[in-house]
């Protein structure tokens, strides 16, 4: 019997890292960009939500601290219907924008305006803003959609609050109404 076979062996005394190593590589390196491809689409695709700080849709970029649901001192929640809601924190101090179709309700809760009385009195509006038409610049930091005037505003010893008034009458706020609050160290 001839011993032929071993002629095809490989030798014990040479490594095995030729052709068949190649092969490995390649075919490793084609899998893997096969993968990474749609892995990088999807992340440039989703990158909105996926590098939000605090992992929050809500919060816009340079913001330093998460939303802890409660506005102000007195810790007054959003309105239930709010939606819209984007906020931007910096150095203790916060800027929430939201929409909500129960502006008045949230006014008296947090301490804008007394239970008793009209949003609409003129004691408790700080000023009146004539603004134009179309959407205004939000402050420094906020993101979202801006405010369209006119706008009413209104203050308290920790906390002020823009919101669009009806174009159309002056005892009304728009339906719904986009408010801007802020508060903290000025």
């Amino acid at each position: 019997m001839s011993d032929s076979w071993r002629d095809d062996a490989p030798d014990s005394d040479t490594p095995d890292d030729g052709p068949r190593r190649g092969r490995l590589l390649r075919r490793l390196t084609i899998t893997l960009l096969v993968l990474a491809v749609p892995a990088g689409g999807l992340v440039w695709l989703f990158q909105d939500e996926l590098f939000h700080p605090f992992g929050d849709t809500r919060a816009c970029e340079g913001s330093d601290a998460p939303l802890s649901g409660l506005l102000g001192p007195g810790g007054v929640p959003l309105p239930g219907d709010a939606s819209e809601v984007h906020y931007y924190t910096q150095d203790g101090r916060t800027q929430v924008a939201f929409v909500s179709s129960r502006i008045p309700e949230f006014l008296h809760r947090a301490g804008f305006v007394p239970d008793d009385a009209s949003p609409f009195d003129e004691s408790y509006d700080e000023d009146h803003y004539a603004l134009g038409e179309g959407e205004t610049e939000l402050p420094k930091g906020l993101c979202g959609t801006g405010v369209r005037g006119p706008v009413l505003t209104y203050g308290s010893s920790a906390a002020t609050i823009m919101v669009e008034r009806s174009p159309f009458t002056t005892d009304r706020f728009r339906g719904p109404a986009r408010a801007i609050v802020t508060y903290g160290p000025s």
